[in-house]
């Protein structure tokens, strides 16, 4: 249980009251404070209350009306909420000033496009930006358009999917993935993928087959990159293993396109977990790995790009 709290990015947008939704549960599963974050326009000061409670507030006009709809409605219902609710309002920009905020966070999250963002925009320049300079995880929740095609099966729905390059994925990746899972009670699915040389008659299409570790003996079937690719995900996933015996974890090893691969993953789970940055990139880079743009901006639920330890120096 940590004491850093999740941060919901919001700014009265559909889209920013769905990633409000998700963040509450996320609190909830951790077991710690849940805060509201808006940025102000420059032009006005709209809200007054910095860090009020809302548990206490009586006063409507402190929060921007659906934020505060929403937040009342869920208490009216019935619904949890986490033990410490705050709301900030925030001056600046989006990108920077939900980034100083982020910092010591566990886990920033906002819409995938804001309040006057272009419908055909699948992520707003603001969720990139974001993501891409944030000291701590954020996950980007997808709007309900592209969610509308998830499709949940009984077998898959629910796991944690992990992106994983076993020689370059930093650990706090993988901790992010398996603490996630740990909370939900559910399985870290991890899918890396294997290039794939020129063969004509090489069939590129193939399905995701889940190999368990007792299943890589030398003597068995298999194209010999596919099982070099679960034998370095088994030694990396090793230590995650033993820190979480109760998580399951599926491993999965593809030709091709990851970032594909990981995209049809996201139809049926609760997260799709991927890395920032390319280790030769810098920690300000605004600039996020291709793996991780192309998933965030076609995944069908929600992401989470987690930085690593030396970002955030």
């Amino acid at each position: 249980m940590s004491n850093a709290p999740v941060i919901a990015a919001v700014d009265g947008s559909e889209h920013s009251l769905q990633a409000l939704q998700w963040a509450r549960g996320a609190a909830l599963r951790h077991g710690t404070g849940l805060l509201i974050a808006h940025v102000l326009p420059d032009h006005a000061q709209l809200y007054a209350g910095r860090r009020a409670s809302l548990h206490d507030a009586s006063e409507p006009a402190e929060y921007p009306d659906p934020v505060h709809d929403w937040v009342r409605s869920m208490i009216g219902g019935g619904a949890a909420l986490p033990a410490g609710v705050r709301y900030e309002s925030l001056e600046g920009s989006v990108p920077e000033a939900l980034r100083v905020i982020g910092t010591g966070a566990l886990m920033l999250v906002m819409g995938s496009r804001g309040r006057g963002g272009f419908a055909s925009l699948l992520l707003g320049s603001s969720s990139r930006a974001v993501a891409s300079t944030a000291a701590c995880p954020v996950v980007v929740v997808p709007h309900a358009e592209r969610n509308a095609g998830a499709a949940a099966s009984a077998e898959s729905a629910g796991r944690v999917v992990l992106g994983l390059h076993a020689a370059e994925t930093p650990d706090d990746v993988l901790s992010f993935a398996f603490e996630e899972a740990a909370v939900r009670g559910t399985t870290v699915q991890v899918v890396s993928a294997y290039a794939v040389p020129p063969a004509p008659a090489l069939v590129i299409d193939r399905p995701f087959e889940v190999i368990p570790p007792e299943g890589l003996a030398d003597e068995g079937d298999g194209v010999p990159a596919e099982r070099e690719m679960l034998r370095s995900q088994t030694q990396r996933l090793a230590p995650l293993r033993a820190r979480y015996p109760d998580v399951p974890v599926e491993q999965a090893a593809v030709p091709g396109d990851p970032a594909g691969r990981l995209v049809d993953a996201s139809r049926s789970a609760a997260l799709v977990v991927v890395g920032r940055h390319h280790p030769r990139r810098t920690a300000m880079s605004l600039q996020i790995g291709s793996v991780a743009h192309a998933v965030l901006h076609h995944a069908h639920g929600p992401v989470a790009i987690v930085p690593t330890l030396k970002d955030n120096a």
